[in-house]
């Protein structure tokens, strides 16, 4: 894809780019080198909380985190638990608080319910049915799994075809819960409304916003602060990742949403191309 030739201009020492649609799977650059994924974590484990929802091990509405809040208000960043301490700064349901610490939370509850630390739920209930071999949750679960754009793709795929998860279970993590919350989205400031999913930022009408101008307001996915994001856009059946080693800054700011738009150009563009 002309899209890949973009990351030759990044100011980044080592980068990885991908691409997912209905005809297959397409990398560039450093495919197998294994990056931290700071916030790109939490998608993977809200995943393996959502496996374990499916399992009947835990459940959405559960309380789980400070009084009031449920695993639901964790997986959507309203539980009112701080960023990266567990001080409650709002009310269960009120405002969007995106928090890190929520997701530690999250995961010592499913260690908690399961009897199985949770790095190691994790790889079982996700990294090893999708053949993520280079995957792992090395830290705190709010940001430190590292993984490489080859395993990447693979939890792409599953997020454009579901098989880890019930398509009911997949449609509630992939559309906007609590509906109307303000909040802050780190790198872009307040957002009137902040919509998230559960484990999943929302793209909606936010701009700017660091993936492309043509993504549908359907897309979700996230991005983490060492140079790294994961979109999925279900209106036009794609999914990209890319990964660096430049933390998020200006540079991705301004290089991110060509490239996504580049993206989506070049797929519509094969797409009516194709005889019909």
């Amino acid at each position: 894809m002309r899209a890949f030739e973009q990351i030759k201009d990044w100011p980044v020492r080592h980068a990885a780019v991908g691409v997912v649609t209905r005809d297959g799977v397409r990398t560039a650059g450093a495919t197998e080198r294994v990056f931290p994924l700071a916030s790109v974590t939490k998608p993977l484990v809200a995943y393996a909380v959502l496996v374990a929802v499916e399992e009947g091990a835990i459940e959405l509405d559960q309380p789980a985190g400070p009084p009031g809040a449920t695993v639901r208000h964790l997986l959507a960043h309203t539980s009112g638990i701080a960023f990266d301490t567990t001080e409650v700064i709002a009310a269960p349901g009120t405002r969007r608080v995106y928090s890190s610490a929520g997701f530690e939370i999250l995961a010592a509850f499913v260690a908690e319910q399961t009897g199985i630390a949770f790095p190691e739920y994790l790889r079982e209930a996700v990294f090893e049915p999708l053949g993520m071999t280079a995957s792992v949750l090395a830290g705190p679960a709010g940001h430190a799994a590292r993984s490489t754009a080859a395993d990447l793709v693979r939890f792409g795929a599953e997020l454009l075809d579901p098989q880890l998860i019930s398509a009911q279970t997949h449609a509630e993590a992939t559309t906007v819960a609590f509906p109307g919350l303000n909040g802050v989205l780190p790198g872009y400031g307040s957002q009137r409304p902040n919509d998230w999913g559960l484990g999943f930022e929302i793209r909606d009408a936010k701009s700017p916003h660091w993936t492309g101008g043509s993504n549908s307001a359907g897309t979700y996915g996230h991005f983490g602060q060492s140079g790294t994001f994961l979109w999925i856009d279900p209106e036009l059946g794609v999914a990209s990742i890319a990964l660096s080693d430049e933390n998020f800054g200006d540079w991705a700011r301004e290089a991110w949403p060509v490239f996504s738009d580049t993206v989506i150009a070049e797929v519509i563009l094969a797409r009516n191309s194709v005889p019909k």
